[in-house]
């Protein structure tokens, strides 16, 4: 049997204006069976429709805000650097894979996207925005691979059934997040302040997505890996 052949979004730097990937989503995906293929940052449908022909699944990556005008809002002083020629791109190639019912991972970003693009809203800046009384570390120092705060997982949704555990302890890298959830996504997992950590969407093939970065620590954590396992076999069937 092939290998299947995994598209990962590329990460963007915009002072550079290059293209540029952490090995880790890369290696992960290999080490899991798989077969990597950064793609290009393009609105091209034909583009696109080519990709989602030649291509087995796709992994949202991290890196910049999104647009708050994706789910409605006015962009604040709070919200970070953002990349409207990646928020279109995914926008496009969400639209496209979610037609043809192609797996899709969704890692820090991916699960802001995700939430957004399917009517949901996010927080601008948790610091600013969100009060709690947990004392939950969503935007860690080094090192990144370190697990920093919990997650609880949902009795019987897939995140479940793949890593076989009540929570995980989880690294995390992130100073927005899941505001009103999407009526189309279900929450897989939870921080202990309640912050929404993972979703899944029930009636897509394969759409798993999760906060924190699963890339920066598959080689020291089990849950980890099984997370990208889970991922290149659905793109195997």
């Amino acid at each position: 049997m092939s290998k299947p052949r995994i598209g990962v979004l590329p990460l963007y730097d915009k002072d550079k204006d290059s293209y540029w990937m952490l090995p880790g989503y890369m290696k992960a995906i290999e080490q899991a069976g798989g077969i990597p293929f950064m793609v290009p940052l393009t609105s091209n449908a034909d583009a696109i429709h080519s990709m989602t022909d030649l291509l087995d699944g796709f992994l949202f990556t991290g890196g910049q805000d999104l647009d708050p005008h994706i789910y409605g809002e006015v962009k604040t002083e709070a919200c970070g650097e953002i990349c409207g020629e990646r928020d279109l791109m995914e926008k496009l190639l969400f639209e496209r894979v979610r037609e043809v019912g192609l797996p899709v991972f969704g890692i820090c970003r991916g699960l802001q996207l995700f939430n957004a693009l399917l009517g949901g809203t996010l927080y601008q800046d948790l610091p600013s925005q969100r009060y709690s009384e947990h004392k939950v570390i969503h935007r860690q120092h080094a090192s990144y691979s370190e697990p920093v705060h919990e997650v609880y997982i949902e009795e019987g949704s897939l995140l479940h059934q793949i890593v076989q555990k009540d929570s995980l302890s989880v690294n995390s890298l992130h100073h927005q997040g899941i505001r009103k959830l999407s009526s189309q996504l279900l929450a897989a997992a939870l921080a202990e302040d309640g912050l929404v950590e993972a979703v899944v969407m029930p009636d897509h093939k394969f759409m798993v997505a999760v906060q924190w970065h699963p890339e920066l620590s598959y080689t020291s954590d089990d849950s980890s890996m099984k997370l990208f396992k889970a991922f290149v076999e659905a793109c195997q069937t």
